[in-house]
């Protein structure tokens, strides 16, 4: 595998200003532990042991289809200081606000033009119109980013109530995967990480 390959999925991508991440289609996950922590385990050989952590990562990152039925998942990997996978939403429900934001924006907009023509005092208003800009940033509900969420609590609720060390990068690494061709080219890469681990950007002893 080129190296061109090895490290173009492995740069923190922001999320598309104009993608709604509840669309059906594939993405690949990193998310990686605090300071590239090893809190998951070691490479021994080429294969991963686990850790306390490093076993809670894996089994709850597959249980994620069991509770959420338009998720199917890809190749996975539990790493020392990260983990990768690919979700597949399918047949994604999306709600009525699913557009560019536009209508949202024009709502809150509405009401400080109410405010004005009214002449609603601005107290009164501003939270309103934040409730609504707020609602039009946040995170919809059976998005990539709600998914990611609710796994990394799901891991740490349980590695504090077990006593394991775990800390989260606060942000994750997403890639929208196009075509089978690149999507293949993925998959090796995840199933090919714990046998090219000292190569590998994140590399921690």
């Amino acid at each position: 595998m080129s190296d061109r390959f090895q490290y173009k999925y492995r740069i923190p991508s922001a999320r598309l200003n104009d993608w709604d991440y509840r669309r059906d289609g594939f993405y690949f996950i990193t998310i990686c532990t605090k300071g590239r922590q090893c809190d998951f385990g070691k490479i021994v050989d080429g294969k991963m042991e686990l850790s306390g952590a490093g076993v809670l990562a894996d089994v709850l990152w597959h249980e994620i289809k069991n509770h959420i039925s338009t998720v199917e998942l890809g190749e996975f990997v539990v790493m020392p200081n990260h983990i990768h996978g690919i979700l597949k939403l399918t047949n994604a429900v999306l709600d009525s606000d699913s557009g560019s934001g536009s209508v949202e924006t024009l709502h809150a907009t509405s009401l400080q033009s109410m405010s004005t023509s009214l002449q609603t005092p601005p107290s009164l208003v501003q939270p309103v119109v934040k409730n609504v800009q707020m609602a039009v940033i946040s995170p919809k509900k059976g998005s990539v980013s709600v998914i990611v969420r609710s796994y990394k609590s799901a891991v740490s609720r349980h590695a504090r109530r077990l006593g394991f060390e775990l800390e989260w990068q606060e942000r994750f690494h997403d890639h929208i995967i196009r075509g089978k061709e690149e999507y293949q080219h993925i998959a090796e890469y995840i199933v090919q990480n714990p046998a090219k681990w000292e190569e590998d950007k994140f590399y921690s002893e």
